[in-house]
């Protein structure tokens, strides 16, 4: 957490809360999370800066300024308020950026994993992280074709497959395990056995299930929250994620819980039967 539809999510509360909003001043309480030797010439190089626009590519997002852009990943707790210049500040609150209309973006991490790096304008897709990183999952830039080809060859599990953001960009471990039972697809099956037709179910429940969490607001498991500290409704919509011992909604088999690839991976022993069993 949080995923790709949990970063849209923040992705839309900051366009509607910063965009067209000028730096005045940055405070930096726990500097690791600035990758920048120099934590002042970061500093130096925002304030003054407007707001330009927000994007997401992945997991990550992209916070555009004048003539540079805030790369940020949220990792596992990263969260951004707005708040008043006058509202105390939280204990996990780790950087402040002021703005004009006495605000403040707040970015607070209890577990202090989530990264910021500042980057020119046009270096943005040049930086390792999205050099190798998958289309995203939409049809207009994602298809079965691109599945296929990524998986010739390929022995690693099937759910390994879908969170190392090579193939397709955003997806973690809730959403794999959400997308591969909606497949009937078993999280262990060596990609070099998805056959054509699990090709395509897997694109048809990659698309749906990824759009279908957007829209609810991405999932809400422990702390998740978008930046008006409101929840996500998708969890309530999850089939096999966290519901072990529970009965299947489609064939009442109990769903199992396991490992793959170190990841908590749950789903439906009949539903997703492994090949020859």
């Amino acid at each position: 957490m949080p995923e790709l539809p949990e970063v849209e999510a923040v992705k839309r509360g900051l366009d509607q809360s910063i965009v067209g909003k000028r730096v005045t001043a940055i405070e930096v309480m726990w500097s690791k999370i600035i990758r920048h030797d120099d934590i002042e010439a970061f500093k130096q190089s925002l304030i003054g800066q407007v707001c330009q626009r927000i994007d997401r590519r992945g997991k990550f997002l992209l916070i555009y300024f004048d003539t540079h852009v805030l790369l940020s990943h949220l990792r596992m707790e990263g969260k951004y308020f707005l708040c008043d210049k006058e509202q105390p500040v939280h204990k996990h609150t780790h950087v402040i950026l002021e703005l004009d209309k006495k605000e403040e973006l707040r970015y607070h991490d209890v577990r202090k994993f989530g990264r910021m790096e500042l980057l020119e304008i046009g270096q943005e897709f040049q930086h390792p992280s999205f050099t190798k990183l998958g289309p995203e999952p939409t049809p207009a830039t994602f298809s079965p074709h691109v599945i296929k080809e990524y998986l010739s060859g390929r022995t690693t599990a099937i759910k390994n497959v879908l969170l190392d953001q090579r193939m397709v960009a955003g997806i973690g471990n809730i959403y794999a395990d959400e997308i591969l039972f909606d497949a009937y697809v078993h999280p262990e099956m060596s990609a070099a056995e998805i056959t054509d037709e699990e090709i395509q179910q897997l694109y048809y429940s990659i698309i749906s299930i990824m759009q279908a969490a957007i829209k609810a607001g991405g999932s809400t498991i422990r702390s998740y929250t978008n930046m008006f500290g409101e929840a996500g409704h998708y969890q309530a919509y999850h089939q096999v994620y966290g519901k072990d011992g529970e009965s299947c909604s489609r064939c009442g088999t109990i769903i199992e819980k396991t490992k793959v690839g170190g990841r908590g991976t749950h789903f439906c022993p009949n539903c997703q039967r492994k090949r020859g069993a």
